[in-house]
């Protein structure tokens, strides 16, 4: 398992997902995935949270910004055509499930989607799956550096936003 496919299990990989709709003939598909000790719906209330920041390095992509530690409920209203990380559009969610969105085109990006898909596991915990396909043209470096650049971003965005749902579920079972 490499910057590909990393967490993520071959049936996970096996699975369609809603970001398939958004780019025809990828030439890229990039999975990660892990385990959360919350139950669905913490989590994607965390997921919610990037429509307010990307929550991953901040001194890189949120201007030197921290990303919030709390969670803003404004967020979780969610409506087709919001912002998500400043650069993306949602184009599909359901709630305590999964959110989908599309990046922005530019010249270094042409088609690029991923889904961020959330399912139960035992006991009340998560499993959490992103799964990213986009279609880079022929002659782009993207296609070599795409795979290792967003595992270094992702996995700090997934360990940050699984950390404060971890937090969150903590807190509400002490309740």
């Amino acid at each position: 398992m490499g910057f590909r496919d990393w967490g993520s299990t071959p049936e996970e990989r096996a699975q369609p997902y809603p970001c398939d709709r958004f780019v025809a003939d990828p030439n890229l598909v990039l999975f990660r995935a892990v385990d959360v000790a919350a139950d669905p719906p913490v989590l994607f209330r965390w997921l919610c949270q990037l429509k307010a920041a990307p929550y991953s390095w901040d001194w890189l992509d949120n201007f030197g910004r921290r990303s919030p530690r709390t969670r803003d409920p404004a967020n979780e209203q969610l409506a087709l055509g919001d912002r998500i990380m400043t650069i993306f559009e949602l184009v599909d969610f359901e709630r305590d499930r999964q959110l989908t969105a599309v990046l922005d085109k530019t010249r270094l990006f042409s088609d690029l989607a991923s889904t961020y898909a959330i399912r139960p596991l035992y006991d009340g915990n998560s499993r959490w799956v992103v799964k990213i396909v986009t279609r880079l043209p022929v002659w782009s470096p993207l296609r070599l550096l795409l795979p290792a650049g967003d595992a270094f971003m992702m996995a700090k965005q997934m360990r940050t936003l699984k950390a404060l749902a971890e937090a969150d579920q903590r807190d509400s079972r002490r309740r």
